[in-house]
């Protein structure tokens, strides 16, 4: 079995051996990815490990495989009942003895489920955070032969990460309370000092610290100024015609605004936002996940208990708060390794209220007496800041992902090939030196006083009241970029900014000021670097059929759809999402392969043992 290490504890054809072997039958991988066996060895050994993978890297077979395969059973901490639930049916589908206690279950089926523990049924076990800290919980776990602890999300424990839990950094006391059972920490977003702060918290043990490379070569990054959303999604969303897709927006008002405007255009499609009731919330993600819809457009109240793998696109409608929240929401795109977009629309606007937004919360929270107040501000104020720099930035978006959480990037002589900017999407402005010093020429002529919009208007020559009142038409600088677009000089000044030639005061009007650095472009003694901002698209024409999953010329389309119908067929009739029971890539395995036999459907990617015997009649016929 590919990257499954030779273990210095364990016996030849013993443990690793027998481990290898559950997995092609139980889940029908005959290859691992990138240190899943790395991390399934150290669980073998009882060391612990902190695994940071990319979303779709696989963490969660880190914990289960080893389960099938140790004594006793392995505790799985995981944050939300929605995600829960999602994991014990593909673990049920795979038949896999695993189990649950949580708040929403009836006292008999909370009962039921410790007679299993007790009895040794049960290999997997889920629970939230919020439980273990509930009376003498986790002494029963370790009573009924707790072997093992897979802590998910584990960048919630951190308070430099972005999504911190309280809760989660009480689980620090599990080392203390069950000293000899290893701790796995598993996350996809934690950058070098996330990591540190992780295994400080568990108090792991040396842990094998595992850290996957973050990039998701089957994505393409796409990142444009917004200015129709509505007409600029559709672009998007038509590319992927009859395929899932997210639309990630910052407001609840957003959510029915655009889920509103798209659904008029003809696009299946729901809202999903915390002000809805959970009823409501419910359906659209029961819709959602059952492909009834297509897209869903949501808060980032959606999504972290979502476990969708044939999601092809994901659209950001503003910018994240930062790289880690931007990486895990598109991470949840082409989580089954076949290609996906992800496109991100931003405004300058959406930086400067952003920021606004943390220093008057951190000043409210500071006066209210909350003493880390401070210290969160400054780690909210970094993250914005890297996200404004990725934004506005005119650099392979692979790569700043990549180094942005600790890895390293292979260069390759003709760039990524799934970015704008290695695509040549976004081609260098030939001018761009002199076009950077007219904007901090004109930066200065305002005494560094006014905002980017402002700047912009004196620039273009606009003729407005407020600038002939102040006398800045009278400016050597006016109308010095007449011929550019709005939209054009505004996303110059936004480089700039971005690259820290100019910089933006804090406070509720934000001002921009020139740097030192811009003072050397000014200067001619360093050249500024920028790039044209794309042209909007012409709106693209309906397709009339689904998008393939995989363009290939060779790939069976009509099969692959065939396919697909009967999924869904099959999913409404056993009351589970689809992708529950195969993923996209099993069916183009399929539509590749075209099996015969049961012996044949057993080499096809992701159908195990149970999976051939509960399904193989029908998928056999379906291939005639």
């Amino acid at each position: 079995m590919d990257a499954l290490p030779s273990s210095p504890t364990t016996e030849p054809g013993s443990a690793l051996q027998a481990l290898a072997e559950r997995i092609r039958g139980v889940f029908g991988f005959d290859r691992l990815r990138p240190l899943q066996g790395e991390a399934m060895a150290a669980v073998l050994e009882g060391r612990d490990a902190l695994v940071v993978l990319p979303t779709g890297g696989g963490k969660s077979l880190c914990y289960q495989a080893p389960a099938l395969v140790k004594e006793g059973f392995t505790l799985v901490v995981s944050p939300l009942i929605a995600l829960m639930a999602d994991q014990l049916h593909s673990l049920e589908g795979h038949g896999v003895d695993a189990g649950v206690l949580n708040s929403v279950q009836t006292p008999e089926e909370r009962a039921l489920t410790w007679a299993k523990l007790h009895s040794g049924q049960l290999d997997i076990l889920f629970c939230a955070p919020e439980r273990l800290a509930v009376g003498d919980f986790f002494g029963g776990l370790v009573e009924a032969g707790l072997s093992a602890i897979a802590v998910d999300e584990a960048h919630c424990i951190s308070h430099w990460g972005h999504d911190f839990r309280p809760d989660y950094r009480a689980l620090g006391t599990l080392r203390k309370r069950a000293p000899g059972v290893p701790i796995l920490a598993l996350t996809a977003t934690a950058s070098p000092r996330v990591q540190d702060d992780i295994c400080e918290q568990l108090q792991l043990r040396d842990p094998a610290r595992l850290v996957g490379n973050f990039d998701r070569p089957n994505l393409t990054y796409r990142i444009v100024p917004r200015e129709n959303l509505v007409s600029q999604a559709l672009n998007v969303i038509q590319r992927h015609a009859g395929q899932a897709g997210i639309v990630y927006v910052m407001r609840r008002k957003d959510a029915e605004q655009v889920a509103g405007d798209l659904a008029a255009k003809g696009v299946r499609v729901e809202p999903y936002h915390a002000g809805m009731t959970p009823q409501k919330r419910k359906q659209a993600q029961d819709a959602f996940l059952s492909e009834r819809i297509d897209v869903i457009v949501a808060t980032v109240a959606f999504g972290m208990g979502i476990d969708r793998s044939d999601v092809r696109f994901v659209i950001h409608a503003a910018l994240p708060k930062g790289v880690e929240q931007y990486s895990q929401e598109t991470g949840r795109a082409g989580r089954d390794g076949l290609p996906a977009e992800c496109v991100l629309f931003y405004s300058g606007a959406d930086f400067h209220g952003q920021r606004s937004l943390m220093e008057r919360s951190a000043a409210e929270a500071d006066e209210a007496g909350v003493t880390t107040a401070r210290v969160e501000l400054e780690g909210n104020l970094e993250r914005l800041g890297h996200m404004w720099g990725f934004a506005a930035g005119a650099f392979c978006r692979h790569r700043f992902l990549v180094e942005y959480f600790g890895g390293r990037f292979e260069v390759l002589p003709d760039g990524c090939g799934a970015c704008d900017v290695c695509l040549g999407e976004l081609p260098a402005e030939d001018d761009a030196q002199v076009i950077a010093q007219k904007i901090l020429s004109c930066v200065v002529h305002c005494r560094q006083g006014y905002g980017a919009g402002h700047v912009t208007n004196v620039l273009r020559g606009a003729k407005l009241k407020k600038i002939e009142q102040l006398g800045h038409d009278q400016f050597t600088t006016f109308g010095l970029l007449a011929d550019k677009s709005q939209a054009e000089v505004r996303s110059y000044i936004d480089q700039l900014i971005a690259q820290e030639y100019l910089r933006v005061s804090p406070g509720k009007y934000p001002v921009i000021g020139m740097t030192r650095s811009g003072l050397a472009v000014m200067k001619g003694e360093e050249q500024a670097t920028l790039f044209k901002p794309p042209a909007p698209k012409k709106k693209s024409a309906a397709r009339s059929r689904p998008a393939p999953i995989l363009d290939e010329p060779d790939l069976d389309q009509d099969l692959v759809e065939r396919l697909r119908s009967l999924r869904r067929r099959l999913a409404r009739e056993r009351g589970v999402p689809p992708y529950l029971l195969f993923n996209d890539r099993t069916l183009v395995d399929l539509a590749k392969k075209r099996p015969t036999n049961e012996e044949e459907l057993l080499e096809v990617e992701g159908i195990g043992a149970k999976k051939a015997a509960d399904l193989g009649e029908v998928l056999l016929e379906a291939l005639l």
